[in-house]
């Protein structure tokens, strides 16, 4: 009876066998179809992105713990992202878990080879990229992301070598951390892949992760218990096993011969907990520290491309050199596997599978010690930093007004405008050569045009105003007044002692913004001194009594050196002051101080200009071809081409300091219109330190209430005076800081600190900066700012501007040379 009972167990047992190993196929079959799916969906729906943050500077004053113990706590700030992403779950059902698998994160460094830049990477699903990337930024404020085509480390005819890395031993026991290492581990991985020596090799480490759940979390505790009780790991190992396959065994037969249970079947006392020794003391809180921890299923994938299979085994070995440093003693390391195929492993790492049977899980502080963003302390050369942190734009930024440009921050875009007010109060831009500001003075020029508005752009190359007068719109042709002294068919007139006789007190304005330009030009007070500034103020009152016979620069050496014509101007002369200077002390001067030697020593620094047959035509016309006032009331575009290739360094300058000049003047005589019928008149001074002189602190602190607005720019602190450096600095309201150097971000820092520091002012990219600008009156928060691509004009409509302008206010050559001359033969005013 006892045979055929076990008979007929025996044959149910290969029956039920037989059942589950066609299910097992079946599930493992089926297994396989989904993994295989959920692979190619997941690999197929990921985005790549650019993760940069900016080189924060190391700490003097930390000293030494910035070098031991704050540079763990920034890979700290990794451990915690990986807690966080771990909760990223596909929560759309069991059959679209099934399809996609739960979402999978890649994190790669790479050195692709068409860069010679170590890059960090992150593909992302698409469908939870906003909530990662929302992730990051709140444990990494100042890491930007950006959106990228995949890289390629490898190139036609090139060899590929690849490798992967499992651990050594059971995954609970854990690899040694950054917590237990003397450096940065980072630094040994890109220093790895900074290696590469030509632009036809490329390297990249890849860690494809999926969450691991909480089974091996329980796992890793079960054991530590174990062993805390005296047991061997590797006892613990063994009994684990054992009674899981007890387990089933017994299921079974209960199943199948159902016994009745026993009762007080006695145990065996438990031997007594042995007393561990200290290394397996250490061994049980490691296995318990890494079973605290959030775990992931982690393929790591090391592939290397060359131009020659030697080279490319050499750079993956060094590669795998570098993972080395994570040997834990005995307890466990990384171990190189050998059974995949490279051309698998490329395969897989091109799509970024997860591979479950490659896999091996690790915790959040394992995976920070290989993968962290780039820290104070990490030092390859070659790693793609970000230039320079990001900020939010201000709030109540106006949705009307002159756009300067956009804020772009964690992927959002933002307008930054200017209102008319606000713009009152004067812009400011500095930065290096190249680094946007022309750029910027020259794309709001081209709005104000578009918008009506009356504006003076003086540009000290040329190809700004170029720009904008071939984006001047048709209908305001008319208004158009180009300005090129270089132009010597039809010159332009440009009086610089032509005043309004109406306003009595521009006469003084005239003298001393001519000896102030004078100054400028050639330095007065090492070479010129209070004589030079008597006999010049002296000589322009005399030549500016009487207009009608002659009032321009061209009359001051005449002044000074024609006796009969120092007589005639004199007897038209009003001014007793002036006739005494000149008949009482000038003249019966003697020595050093007489009238003879300082002829020559006040007319040479006038003979540049007077002697220059362009120049000449220009500031000998006795009356001035373009009215200042009328172009400000009546919103006039004046543009002025002050190219110092074409006319010289010092022409340029004397030009742009008496246009400037001339637009003050015009603007402070707007006191006979209220202030609110006082129409807005813009100012664009590029390299401003060149075209003005002490007044411009004046315009800048009394220039809003005559509605004179500027936008002023120039390349470093150095080329201002000291009171003129105040005057901006204390004056204007909105200022744009461009890349400058180490001496200015040390100055400016204190303009956008705490938000930016010294280091983004010296790093950040051509045509981005940092704002702060006015709001309703409200100096705004710093924030960062980049200006918007040129927008292109119409050459023709440029051309045909220009020659209408020249038509308009220049006038013919001859008829200016011939006026000229019948005024430098004075007899006919005897008359």
């Amino acid at each position: 009876m006892l045979e055929l009972e076990i008979a007929s167990v025996a044959n149910l047992f290969l029956v039920f066998s037989g059942i589950m190993l066609v299910i097992s196929g079946v599930l493992l079959v089926g297994r396989s179809f989904f993994d295989f799916r959920s692979g190619i969906n997941q690999s197929m729906n990921l985005d790549l992105e650019i993760i940069r943050v900016s080189k924060a500077e190391q700490s003097k004053e930390n000293g030494e713990r910035k070098t031991n113990e704050m540079w763990k706590e920034e890979i700290g700030a990794m451990e915690q992202l990986l807690t966080a992403l771990s909760s990223v779950k596909n929560k759309n059902g069991f059959f679209k878990r099934l399809l996609y698998g739960n979402p999978g994160i890649s994190f790669e460094i790479a050195n692709s080879a068409s860069s010679e830049e170590i890059i960090f990477y992150i593909a992302l699903p698409r469908k939870f990229r906003e909530s990662i990337e929302k992730q990051i930024n709140s444990f990494f404020p100042n890491a930007v992301l950006e959106k990228t085509s995949d890289y390629n480390i490898f190139f036609p005819g090139s060899f590929t070598e690849a490798s992967i890395l499992k651990l050594k031993e059971k995954y609970i026991l854990p690899i040694k951390t950054y917590e237990s290492l003397e450096v940065d581990p980072l630094n040994a991985i890109t220093n790895a892949l900074s290696k590469l020596e030509t632009n036809e090799e490329g390297a990249a480490i890849q860690l494809v992760l999926v969450p691991a759940g909480f089974a091996w979390r329980s796992k890793g505790r079960r054991i530590a218990q174990e062993m805390q009780q005296g047991k061997r790991l590797k006892e613990v190992n063994r009994s684990l096993i054992s009674k899981a396959g007890k387990g089933m065994g017994k299921i079974l037969l209960d199943t199948l011969i159902p016994v009745k249970k026993e009762e007080n079947l006695g145990s065996d006392n438990p031997d007594k907990p042995v007393q561990l020794t200290p290394e397996e003391q250490e061994l049980v809180k490691s296995i318990e520290n890494k079973a605290s921890k959030t775990g992931y299923k982690v393929n790591i994938r090391l592939v290397a491309s060359a131009k020659t299979q030697e080279r490319a085994q050499m750079i993956l070995a060094q590669m795998e050199n570098a993972f080395s440093q994570y040997e834990n003693g005995d307890i466990n390391c990384f171990q190189i596997s050998k059974r995949i195929k490279k051309k698998d492993i490329a395969y897989n790492f091109i799509f970024r599978n997860f591979v479950k049977e490659n896999s091996m899980i690790l915790s959040n502080e394992e995976i920070a010690s290989i993968f962290h963003l780039p820290i104070s302390t990490t030092e390859a050369p070659k790693i793609k930093w970000l230039k320079a942190n990001a900020a939010p734009p201000p709030i109540g930024i106006p949705r009307e007004g002159i756009l300067v440009g956009f804020n772009e921050y964690r992927g959002a875009k933002t307008d930054i405008r200017l209102t008319e007010n606000d713009r009152r109060r004067h812009l400011y831009a500095i930065g290096q050569t190249g680094t946007g500001k022309t750029t910027i003075l020259q794309e709001m020029a081209k709005q104000d045009a578009r918008d009506g508005k009356g504006f003076c752009f003086i540009d000290p190359h040329g190809d700004a105003v170029e720009e904008i007068l071939a984006s001047i719109p048709k209908n305001r042709a008319e208004d158009v007044i180009y300005f090129d002294p270089s132009d010597i068919e039809r010159p332009l007139g440009l009086n610089m002692m032509e005043y309004d006789p109406a306003h009595p007190e521009q006469k003084t304005f005239v003298i001393n913004e001519m000896i102030g330009i004078f100054d400028q030009l050639y330095d007065l007070k090492a070479t010129g001194g209070p004589m030079f500034e008597q006999y010049m103020r002296n000589a322009m009152l005399l030549v500016m009594e009487d207009p009608e016979s002659g009032s321009t620069l061209m009359e001051i050496p005449k002044v000074l050196a024609d006796e009969n014509f120092r007589r005639m101007k004199l007897d038209k002369c009003a001014n007793p002051t002036v006739v005494d200077f000149w008949t009482k002390e000038a003249e019966k001067a003697g020595g050093e101080a007489a009238l003879a030697n300082m002829v020559p020593y006040i007319t040479s620094k006038l003979t540049t200009f007077l002697s220059n047959d362009m120049m000449r035509p220009i500031i000998s016309q006795q009356e001035s071809t373009i009215n200042f006032r009328e172009i400000m009331d009546n919103k006039k575009i004046l543009l002025i081409n002050l190219s110092k290739g074409k006319i010289g360094e010092i022409n340029a300058r004397l030009l742009g300091m008496v246009v400037v000049g001339k637009i003050l003047m015009a603007a402070l005589g707007r006191t006979n219109i209220p202030e609110n019928e006082r129409v807005d008149f813009y100012l664009y001074l590029d390299e401003f330190q060149n075209v003005t002189t002490n007044s411009i602190a004046q315009i800048l602190s009394e220039a809003r209430k005559y509605r004179l607005c500027l936008n002023i720019a120039h390349q470093f602190i150095a080329q201002l005076k000291e009171e003129i450096s105040k005057a901006v600095f204390g004056n204007v309201g909105s200022m744009i800081l461009y890349r400058v150097g180490p001496e200015d971000a040390e100055f400016l820092e204190k303009q956008v600190a705490p938000v930016f520091s010294r280091n983004d002012l010296v790093n950040v990219d051509n045509y981005k900066g940092f704002a702060k600008i006015l709001i309703d009156g409200v100096l705004s928060k710093p924030f960062n700012i980049q200006g918007f691509p040129p927008t292109n004009g119409n050459q023709e409509i440029a051309n045909a501007l220009k020659e209408l302008s020249r038509l308009k206010y220049g006038r013919d050559k001859d008829i200016v040379n011939r006026e000229i001359m019948e005024r430098a033969n004075f007899k006919h005013f005897l008359d």
